[in-house]
């Protein structure tokens, strides 16, 4: 998958199916501005879906749809007015233009007359084949899915797969005179299962997904696999011991639980909630927030990655931010507002759910680079302590940077080796302190399996997490053993 390749041409689906012209875009544009206000945008959207679940083998959903619409946007000042349409006529349009433009006051303002639509990246080729298979190939997956989690262990008593995938349009035009197309497409499998044995009940899943259709999972990402992940994962669990309670030193394995570097630092740093002196990193640039092993970066050009854009949804192409260097904070994420009023340039992080919301700084795909440890060595370095590998829910406050995570899998670790695994163990912490007491990093990086969905003000957007493996000298870990 290149990723110098010229962008194509996807504005030309919005010209042929619904009959937008540029000529229509300008008098939007004009009706958004006619009020006053500093800038104005239209973000169309047309999204294919289809999603199939199964439960106890028994087809449980399936739904297959397509909808289209546009949301107009205008700036003023620190204001926003918005207002969407799923009627994409010139008429609706321009009506949503006036109602945006309501919150603007001043003399009118001119858009840009002409567009000019940036060199982007072809990081997500559309899959040419994968959109066409029918219905019964996608449940097939599925079923491959529930019959490999029954065969692992007789003690596997329920199995849910689901499959999902979408191909998202989207033309940007705005009146500083950007204008960025594209074509998303995304998909994803999970497997979720539950063990029993005696009166003990455990759960486990597993999924993975990314830019790309169905032919991933047939040609690189096997269901089985997947389903036996979640299965040894629940039966795990039937035998683990409760975990320990107090301050210890902290292993975290590589991969997903990159998710509590997202949720305990990337938050934030994003840039709306430091402009408004929210977060526990607000003020801190240049400053240490981490030990100098410790570097982390937002990143939305890997190729076919679940949290990857070749644009943003403001039209901002996508690029590798560095947030933490060597311990030393370099920066927050940005929007085209957010970057306006701090007096910087958007980093390609204005991301939105869909044309019904409104843009604001989000992630793509974050993680932490690798250091030179050996993982095995960073085991061997802990006298007692938990080794946490996978992660389910956690909460985080923004303001203080403090956080809880429950790890879903996790053991012990004593005198240098792997011992029994835990159950119900919890991680408690402060995102700004904690990546102070990294004192090792492993060379094992590795991204998720492109699973991750990140909500914000009531939006969702899929991301992709990561990490190597990593010591922290000390955090408090929450379990009922000894």
């Amino acid at each position: 998958m290149s990723t110098d390749a010229p962008s194509p041409n996807h504005k030309r689906y919005f010209f042929e199916k619904f009959g937008l012209t540029e000529r229509l875009f300008e008098r939007c544009l004009g009706e958004a501005l006619a009020a006053g206000g500093d800038y104005a945008d239209l973000y169309f959207e047309s999204v294919t879906a289809t999603a199939l679940g199964v439960d106890e083998q028994i087809v449980k959903s399936a739904s297959q749809g397509t909808s289209a619409g546009c949301g107009i946007r205008v700036l003023s000042g620190e204001r926003t007015g918005y207002a969407y349409t799923d009627d994409l006529s010139p008429e609706r349009l321009l009506h949503a233009a006036r109602t945006a433009a309501l919150i603007a006051s001043g003399p009118a303002r001119q858009p840009v007359v002409g567009f000019v639509e940036p060199k982007t990246a072809n990081l997500y080729p559309v899959p040419l084949g994968g959109y066409s298979l029918d219905l019964a190939a996608r449940l097939e997956l599925i079923l491959r899915a529930d019959r490999a989690a029954r065969a692992y262990d007789n003690r596997i008593t329920q199995v849910r797969a689901s499959y999902s995938e979408e191909l998202r349009r989207v033309l940007i035009v705005a009146s500083d005179g950007s204008y960025a197309s594209d074509t998303q497409p995304l998909c994803r499998l999970n497997v979720f299962v539950i063990a029993q044995h005696n009166e003990r009940t455990t759960k486990g899943s597993s999924g993975a997904g990314g830019r790309a259709g169905i032919e991933q999972f047939i040609e690189t990402k096997s269901p089985e696999k997947l389903a036996t992940e979640a299965a040894r994962g629940a039966v795990l669990q039937l035998n683990a011991v409760a975990a320990p309670a107090g301050e210890m030193e902290v292993v975290l394995g590589p991969g997903w639980p990159g998710i509590l570097l997202h949720e305990a630092v990337g938050h934030g740093l994003e840039a709306d909630f430091n402009r408004k002196k929210l977060s526990a990193f607000a003020g801190l640039i240049g400053q240490r927030v981490a030990s100098d092993k410790v570097t982390v970066v937002d990143n939305g050009t890997i190729a076919a990655r679940r949290g990857s854009l070749n644009v943003d949804d403001e039209g901002t192409p996508t690029r590798e931010n560095v947030l933490i260097e060597k311990g030393i904070l370099r920066g927050y994420l940005t929007d085209k507002l957010s970057a306006k009023l701090m007096g910087t340039a958007s980093t390609g992080s204005g991301r939105r759910e869909n044309y019904q919301s409104i843009p604001m700084p989000r992630m793509t795909n974050t993680y932490m680079l690798a250091g030179e440890d050996d993982p095995g060595e960073i085991l061997r370095s802990v006298k007692r302590g938990l080794y946490a590998v996978n992660f389910g829910g956690g909460q985080v406050d923004i303001t203080n940077g403090k956080f809880v995570f429950s790890a879903s899998e996790a053991y012990l670790i004593e005198d240098g080796k792997i011992t029994a695994p835990v159950r119900d163990a919890t991680l408690i912490g402060n995102g700004p302190e904690a990546l102070k007491y990294v004192s090792m990093v492993g060379n094992d990086l590795a991204l998720d399996q492109g699973i991750g969905t990140c909500g914000k003000d009531g939006q969702s957007v899929p991301v992709g997490v990561g990490m190597p493996t990593i010591k922290l000298d000390k955090m408090t870990v929450g379990g009922t053993g000894k």
